[in-house]
């Protein structure tokens, strides 16, 4: 791994931490209730954070396209059925938590970030767009990409989607977002692509806060227990 990728890496560090510190302050100083202040310091540290990656693997970007990379088609094509297979890696993966661990279905994370848009609709850019370049720079581009040099693909798949699952601190649902790891790690893989996996994260991303946004509680157990019926027959 070279240095500037440690550098990236360690600068997405400091984005998740430093709002334990900053919050704080922010509410001490403006008298911001110190939720609020959490909100507004994230959507400003990730959009920082992601100016300041950017120029650190500027060398990256100026490097050309590998031969096989995808075109516009191809990334545009391979855009749309990675969406639709994360959606479907994603229900399947929540279905087998659901008949095999007996895992709720339900994501503290997910309604974590609900109840922030709720809150302050701007904090909507952070997962929908800020977190999937960020993540998807560090966890497939850098971690994955670093892995799959010196090891098969299963493995390093396996290895960056469960560090993936890990930073977002659901561990009850850590397969969820392992098999999205994996779908992620083959597009970029398929097409030569980091844009790929970055349009297929902020799509799913966007369209589970549009979801969220959409539906009641009762309407998306409903749609839980039809992705039930269809994996499992019932």
């Amino acid at each position: 791994m070279t240095r500037r990728y440690i550098y990236v890496i360690l600068t997405y560090i400091i984005i998740l931490f430093s709002v334990l510190l900053a919050a704080p302050l922010i509410e001490l100083i403006f008298g911001i209730d110190i939720v609020l202040a959490s909100i507004y310091w994230s959507v400003f540290s990730f959009a920082a954070g992601l100016i300041i990656i950017l120029w650190i693997i500027k060398p990256d970007m100026q490097v050309r396209a590998h031969p096989d990379a995808a075109g516009v088609g191809g990334i545009i094509i391979w855009s749309v059925l990675g969406i639709i297979m994360a959606l479907l890696a994603q229900g399947l993966a929540a279905t087998i938590e659901m008949e095999v661990f007996g895992i709720d279905p339900g994501s503290e994370n997910t309604q974590g970030i609900m109840n922030m848009a709720r809150a302050v609709p701007l904090f909507v850019v952070l997962p929908a767009i800020l977190a999937p370049i960020l993540e998807e720079i560090i966890f497939r581009k850098i971690i994955f990409g670093s892995l799959y040099k010196k090891m098969n693909f299963f493995f390093a798949a396996l290895i960056s989607s469960l560090v993936f699952a890990v930073i977002h601190w659901d561990f009850l649902h850590i397969l969820v977002y392992a098999s999205m790891g994996f779908v992620f790690a083959f597009l970029y893989v398929q097409t030569k692509r980091i844009l790929v996996p970055i349009i297929v994260h902020a799509g799913m991303n966007t369209l589970v806060v549009l979801v969220q946004y959409s539906l009641d509680p009762e309407e998306i157990q409903r749609q839980l227990d039809q992705l039930q019926f269809i994996f499992f027959g019932g």
